[in-house]
């Protein structure tokens, strides 16, 4: 009877997608080291989830996009990653632990569990693999969207990237939704609105010059 956890990284972050691992442990191989993946160090989880993947009975990742996120709302976004995620897996589980309080809507039962990464093992490695996944994307990112320091942060509001959207404004992989990219969004919108108002006013003084 295989059971699957299922678990999300990247509801915090201000810009890329939310992606969701679903992974179904074997019995006879226990992993050793599993556990939320936020307390792990970087290279700790970049191991386990080098075990996980040779390890398991099966595992897979869903994801929702930014604009995904930005219509239907990041909870909602969050559940579809996991949706996705389970029925990516390569064997159709019996049941699915779900990491929180809420749980996606699935062909098969499942159960919510409150800190579900800290306790459940399989919960633990989806929330690895999730974590994993998601930082090697940002990185990627980075290299497309240079200034934000995204490589270094993954998307998360810190200072940085606070200071870096008021200067840049968004790029395309910024939640709208969210409260300080829609402010940086209106910054920006405003700057440009000036910008030009002021070239069609000098525009105009040359004209009445000449």
């Amino acid at each position: 009877m295989p059971i699957a956890g299922v678990d999300e990284a990247g509801r915090g972050p201000l810009a890329g997608p939310v992606v969701a691992a679903a992974v179904v442990l074997d019995p006879a191989r226990p992993i050793a080291g599993l556990r939320d993946s936020k307390l792990l160090k970087a290279a700790e989880r970049e191991d386990l989830a080098v075990q996980i993947r040779h390890e398991a009975l099966a595992f897979a990742l869903g994801r929702a996009e930014v604009e995904e996120i930005d219509t239907l709302n990041i909870l909602r976004a969050s559940l579809l990653a996991m949706c996705r995620a389970v029925l990516a897996l390569p064997m159709a589980p019996t049941g699915v632990w779900v990491d929180g309080p809420m749980r996606p809507e699935l062909p098969c039962a499942s159960v919510t569990v409150v800190g579900g990464d800290r306790l459940v093992p399989a919960i633990s490695a989806a929330s690895i693999l999730a974590k994993v996944a998601r930082d090697a994307e940002m990185v990627g990112l980075d290299d497309r969207y240079p200034g934000y320091g995204l490589a270094r942060h993954k998307g998360y509001a810190t200072q940085a990237h606070h200071a870096a959207l008021l200067l840049l404004g968004p790029s395309p992989i910024h939640r709208r939704s969210f409260a300080p990219v829609s402010a940086a969004l209106q910054l920006s919108l405003a700057y440009s609105a000036g910008i030009a108002s002021s070239k069609e006013s000098s525009k105009n003084n040359l004209n009445i010059s000449g």
